[in-house]
């Protein structure tokens, strides 16, 4: 067995560090290990007792355009198109430089990766989320992370977080599947070996380089206190001041913080991921000058909570978007209409979900119902379920009437709604949203099913309906930052030796998802160039000296 690092307890701190990161999740990891690449003395300290946040618990892909993976693997894209395809996404919010910067700067901390850390990345062959839109790519934006066994780190496999509900495969073979229940005997296998996919290998892979580079990582190690003067101290658990040249905030979202989604959020969310994002590291940059950035901003997602689905005790979900892409299922309101095209990427699904009723000042789609019949339910895995065996906390009944009444649904338009769909879907034509007439639509359909792998009529009884919510896979408003990721007070100004990456800074992307994988992508890059940035202003100063 290899000789490493472990994990430390805070009573083994040490005093004095080059920088201390707060969070292990992708972003706090990124930025630990390319600090240690520069030789950098580094601190991560993670306040729950389990590593990785909401990455580890997620799908773990990285969204980075024009990227030397994507190239080698034979996938056509350049600079150029990314850039194209991002002023298309978001260049009404996003300005030029931000761009250009993001296309130059997710590359470089796809290189690093890949060269210099245990990440394994694999390009998916997944379509950018609008193929319509100048510059899109095909495939090799998306970024996979190849399977990771722990045996040479027994402790990081004791103490990753687990996933919320991905079974343990690879994206690429998730996508491999056309929707169907994985192999439960690969599954076990897995288990057994302590195998970790998606996010998880992603955050074992990382933590692996973390300690192999000398980093210390401390578990249940809160920052309860930042003070700021010529250098940076950071109060831990209350009791232990540690001193830093630099702080990079990386400690997730305020998925978690009923108050503070209260006050910011526009919309009720059930968020997916870690349980532990409750905006600490938001107020402790609040606390000592920084400025705000999208505060109102969400990673969304239709979410479906399955029998009261809970996460470390409280209420979460699991993304219901492949379910309503795949054939022989719609998505209604109560009023029993139909109210996107459900194949649509599941972060401006949600913005749907969440629209207001002028009539009633509520929101007009939320819940929504997914309805499918019997051939579905006999076909799929809808939330983890077995199919063919229809659980409890599935609404079923003989006719489409009998469904719409046990789910509050107004019986004659559901009808109506399945009559026009059911029509459209022998054709193959989505008359009415489109649904599969993409090529991203269809990348999550049943390639099985002809001539529309998103589209196959419901007339098989028994029909079954599950409540739809709008859900969150983050928060993605925070501390402002630039480019450098240093945290900008209320002038605009950075603020000496503080950072912050990941959910808990302004997303880069400014509220749009131009693609699978936008979330990591938007943290990991950021956290690559506050890193890089801080090994610069340190080797600098030394120079000084």
């Amino acid at each position: 067995m290899t000789t490493h690092n472990t994990f430390a307890t805070v009573d083994q701190l040490d005093e004095n560090y080059d920088v201390i990161v707060m969070g292990s999740g992708a972003s706090g990891l990124t930025a630990a290990v390319r600090a240690a690449a520069d030789g950098l003395r580094v601190l991560v300290v993670e306040k729950a007792a389990k590593l990785g946040g909401t990455s580890a618990a997620g799908g773990g892909v990285i969204w980075a355009p024009a990227n030397h993976l994507g190239a080698q693997a034979g996938y056509a894209d350049c600079a150029e198109a990314g850039i194209q395809y991002l002023t298309a996404a978001a260049g009404e919010i996003m300005s030029p430089d931000d761009i250009s910067w993001y296309v130059r700067t997710s590359r470089q901390a796809v290189e690093f990766l890949d060269h210099h850390t245990r990440v394994e990345l694999v390009p998916l062959s997944r379509p950018d989320y609008h193929m319509e839109w100048p510059g899109a790519a095909a495939g090799g934006r998306s970024l996979d992370n190849a399977a990771f066994r722990a045996d040479d780190y027994p402790e990081i496999a004791e103490v990753l977080r687990q996933p919320t509900y991905f079974p343990l495969l690879t994206m690429v073979e998730r996508d491999d599947l056309n929707g169907r229940a994985p192999d439960p005997q690969l599954l076990k296998e897995r288990a057994n070996q302590g195998v970790r996919t998606m996010g998880g290998a992603l955050v074992a892979a990382l933590a692996a380089t973390a300690l192999d580079a000398g980093v210390h990582i401390a578990l249940d190690a809160s920052v309860t206190n930042l003070r700021r003067g010529k250098t940076w101290q950071a109060v831990i658990s209350d009791t232990t001041v540690v001193t830093t040249s630099a702080i990079v905030i990386a400690s997730g979202g305020f998925d978690y913080n009923k108050r503070l989604r209260e006050t910011f959020l526009p919309m009720d969310i059930t968020p997916i991921g870690a349980p532990s994002n409750e905006g600490d590291g938001l107020e402790l940059g609040m606390a000592v000058g920084a400025s705000l950035q999208d505060m109102n901003a969400i990673w969304g997602v239709p979410i479906i909570n399955a029998a009261g689905q809970l996460y470390d005790g409280k209420p979460t979900g699991r993304m219901g978007n492949v379910e309503m892409t795949l054939p022989g299922s719609i998505t209604v309101n109560a009023a029993g209409r139909r109210f996107v095209n459900e194949a649509l990427n599941y972060h401006d699904a949600a913005r749907v979900f969440v629209n207001i009723d002028p009539h009633t000042g509520k929101a007009q789609n939320n819940p929504a119902w997914l309805v499918y019949d019997h051939n579905y339910m006999n076909k799929y895995p809808v939330a983890g379920s077995t199919p063919g065996k229809a659980p409890d906390w599935m609404l079923q009944a003989e006719t489409l009437e009998e469904l719409a009444q046990l789910a509050g649904i107004d019986g004659e338009q559901l009808a109506r709604t399945v009559e026009r769909f059911n029509a459209d879907a022998r054709r193959g034509v989505d008359t009415e949203f489109g649904r599969g007439s993409s090529e991203q639509d269809r990348h999550l359909g049943d390639a099985s099913v002809t001539p529309n792998p998103c589209l196959a009529p419901l007339e098989t009884g028994p029909y079954y309906a599950v409540p739809l919510h709008a859900g969150a896979l983050g928060t993605s408003g925070g501390l402002a930052t630039n480019h450098d990721g240093q945290v900008l007070d209320r002038n605009q100004q950075p603020i000496a030796g503080l950072y912050a990456a990941g959910n808990v800074s302004g997303g880069v992307f400014r509220n749009t998802y131009p693609g699978g994988g936008a979330t990591l992508g938007s943290g990991v890059t950021r956290a690559y160039a506050a890193a890089s940035h801080i090994a610069t202003v340190l080797a600098t100063t030394a120079m000084r000296r």
